[in-house]
């Protein structure tokens, strides 16, 4: 090959390289593994995902290899975080399995592990949630997007967030949370809900007027708010 030639070769393999690292990761190895082993309600068949470890550690490294740009849009950034909290979140109960509750493990603290690497930066659960989605987006939707593997918590949804989906993703499951008996109850004079509006009470503001945005109940403004326990159960 001529030297020239090879140059403006090699030129355009490493330019190429660059362009893929600026740019976006595909999820679509993960909405492929929820699709198979999340059933419409949230439930995960961990058995089955364990046997798919393989394929959700190839996704969680397609994340570790690709961290987030500044160059990336908004919708960009926040389905990469959310995605990357749920994967990881499944992939630490898949190498713990089989296990009753996401709380035996680190003894109860498993949300600060810095076990999650994204480019050359260690993450907790926690950094994520805590230090990166809920300051930098300040989007309360969110908080039904993230899963913690309990029977309690929003349930996981089986598909992967994408820039394209994102918006309309995180309407469809706030309003499905907010109006599902498992989870919340509600009449117009009280209202039984998740321990979640209790906890991120400061990211949903006045709490009547925000479940008011989707309930297909709306709640006076009399009524009276209880929180409901918390069942720590994995969400099998």
């Amino acid at each position: 090959m001529h030297l020239k030639t090879f140059a403006t070769t090699l030129w355009l393999c490493f330019a190429t390289l660059a362009l893929q690292a600026q740019t976006a990761p595909s999820h679509a190895g993960l909405d492929s593994l929820l699709q198979k082993h999340v059933s419409e309600t949230g439930r995960v068949n961990y058995k089955a995902l364990k046997a798919d470890k393989d394929a959700l550690a190839a996704y969680c490294q397609t994340l570790s290899d690709h961290p987030v740009q500044d160059s990336w849009a908004r919708e960009e950034k926040l389905a990469y975080w959310l995605n990357a909290y749920n994967a990881f979140t499944l992939k630490l109960v898949v190498d713990n399995y089989p296990a009753k509750s996401i709380m035996n493990f680190d003894g109860g603290k498993t949300w600060d592990v810095k076990r999650i690497k994204l480019g050359d930066k260690k993450y907790s659960l926690n950094n994520i949630e805590n230090d990166i989605i809920r300051p930098q987006f300040k989007d309360p939707r969110i908080h039904f997007a993230v899963n913690c593997a309990a029977k309690s918590c929003p349930p996981l949804w089986n598909r992967a967030y994408t820039a394209e989906n994102l918006d309309s993703a995180l309407d469809t499951r706030a309003r499905a949370f907010i109006n599902d008996t498992n989870y919340n109850t509600l009449s117009e004079s009280k209202a039984s809900v998740s321990k979640i509006f209790e906890w991120y009470a400061s990211d949903f503001g006045d709490l009547k007027k925000y479940l008011n945005q989707y309930a297909t109940t709306r709640l006076k403004s009399s009524a009276v708010v209880t929180f409901k326990d918390y069942d720590w159960g994995l969400n099998e």
